[in-house]
């Protein structure tokens, strides 16, 4: 089995963060006033591509009824934000260790600020999805770069107790977003929802100021430009052609063809990794058991929760009739579950191992879902809705901050920024896949029997999730060897 990464030593971490560790500088017990504003940052700038992320459905509604498109471009205003964020969040990393975290991250967040601005006032859905792509090339930028910030300052318990603190705080953007957003689309505009970047935005870039942070580069790091593209396209050509063959159909070569190169530049991109020198993604670090394990369990996980999210705003609002507001409201005990319990269930798998609750969570979230099929044309919310949600959230409470610990806390911590981009790519590429998939089981139509479909479909990928956890992940031992177990 693998071990806990040890707990490193005052002096060096002293070196990562640039300043003394003396009695004098904890806020709190065990904590320097760096590494407690590194954290604060960390969570801020997470903040912002998480609330996007939990936003977006309460509008998606709305801006179809204005620019037109129904299901397809509701899915290509959530896909082309996943397509680049999802192929990008690799290269983020290695940009991070050419040119320093803490400018990664500042000029992440400054282009995602300009784009948000920006689709404020876009007259057009093409465009609309244009700046939305442009938002996840700044967002992949950001969540990587923030919790490498982390891994890299915390280790051991404190790390997974960090990591806990980190998605209480950021799941406040699923308990904030669809709030805000849905009374913006309901009482103002759709197009405001974009704008509500720009506070947490702004709060970010005075804190980096104030964290006088000396960056780290690595030297000799090379952008590996080659994969990036094989990325993109191997990803792109397959979620195009799953969102639109139900416009064209599978034989038509506008679908057939990009679907084909895709699959090549994918198959490509595996090849040319194993090959260059300084690879985008490194395949060796899949020879650590938890790593390869924990992403695999991630890759079930994150497609659950983002079909499941997606589906159910929009059946709420387009069939049930609900008010964006009261969609939003419908997932409120689950953003209330994580900013609650989720360092508590962190601190709790620092102590005793993450495999049991990256066990026991998932399927609990699955029951969950399957609780919901009671949902039909008529949905009473206290019957039909609140059972099922609170039993996902305690489920999804119990998984996200012993999921997140498990994997990047059994990786060194030279290689955080690269596993925390890995980790954050196999968690959008396959919110990325599902959405696209949609189109393809509810057969272009949304009604009462589609909608069934689509929750069994993420209950089944909640239970795998917690199936491949159990198999698969070890609980790190301190007397364990520090080798990766293959």
């Amino acid at each position: 089995m693998l071990c806990s990464p040890p707990q490193l030593p005052e002096d060096h971490r002293a070196r990562v963060l640039n300043e003394p560790v003396t009695s004098e500088t904890p806020i709190q017990p065990g904590m320097t006033r760096e590494q407690r504003l590194i954290l604060v940052i960390a969570i801020l700038a997470s903040f912002v591509a998480f609330l996007d992320g939990s936003v977006i459905n309460v509008a998606l509604p709305k801006i179809s009824e204005e620019l037109g498109g129904g299901l397809t471009t509701q899915q290509w205003v959530v896909d082309a934000y996943l397509i680049t964020l999802g192929s990008l969040i690799l290269l983020a990393g290695s940009l991070s260790d050419v040119f320093g975290r803490i400018v990664v991250l500042r000029t992440g967040l400054i282009a995602f600020g300009v784009a948000s601005v920006l689709i404020v006032i876009a007259p057009t859905a093409e465009l609309v999805i244009i700046l939305r792509a442009v938002q996840g090339i700044a967002g992949a930028l950001l969540v990587p770069s923030s919790l490498a910030l982390i891994i890299s300052t915390f280790r051991g318990a404190a790390q997974a107790k960090a990591i806990g603190t980190w998605t209480a705080w950021t799941s406040a953007s699923f308990l904030a977003g669809p709030l805000i957003g849905g009374l913006f689309v309901d009482y103002l505009s759709w197009r405001l929802v974009f704008a509500i970047n720009v506070i947490p935005i702004g709060l970010t870039l005075v804190l980096l100021v104030m964290l006088r942070h000396k960056d780290t580069r690595a030297e000799g790091v090379r952008l590996d430009f080659v994969g990036a593209a094989l990325g993109i396209v191997g990803l792109g050509g397959p979620v195009f052609a799953l969102i639109e063959q139900a416009n064209f159909g599978w034989a038509d070569p506008r679908i057939f063809l990009p679907f084909v190169l895709g699959l090549l530049s994918f198959a490509a991109f595996i090849w040319w990794e194993s090959r260059v020198k300084a690879p985008m993604l490194p395949l060796g670090i899949f020879r650590n058991r938890n790593f390869a394990w924990g992403n695999l369990a991630t890759m079930f996980i994150y497609a659950a929760l983002s079909i499941g999210g997606f589906i159910v705003v929009i059946f709420l609002q387009q069939v049930a009739g609900y008010p964006a507001t009261i969609a939003a409201l419908a997932f409120l005990p689950v953003s209330l579950g994580n900013v609650f319990l989720s360092g508590i269930f962190g601190s709790l798998s620092g102590k005793y191992g993450p495999r049991l609750f990256m066990t026991a969570g998932p399927i609990i979230a699955g029951f969950g879902y399957l609780l919901l099929l009671t949902m039909g044309d008529d949905v009473n919310y206290w019957w039909n809705v609140l059972p099922g949600i609170l039993v996902f959230a305690v489920g999804i409470s119990i998984t996200v901050a012993p999921l997140t610990s498990a994997i990047l806390g059994s990786i060194p911590s030279q290689q955080a920024g690269i596993g925390s981009a890995t980790n954050n790519a196999v968690a959008r590429v396959a919110g990325l896949i599902a959405i696209a998939l949609i189109g393809v089981i509810v057969a272009g139509q949304l009604d009462v029997e589609s909608f069934h479909r689509v929750l069994l479909v993420t209950a089944a990928l909640l239970f795998l999730g917690g199936i491949v956890s159990f198999v698969g992940i070890r609980n790190p031992t301190a007397s364990a060897p520090t080798a990766p177990e293959v």
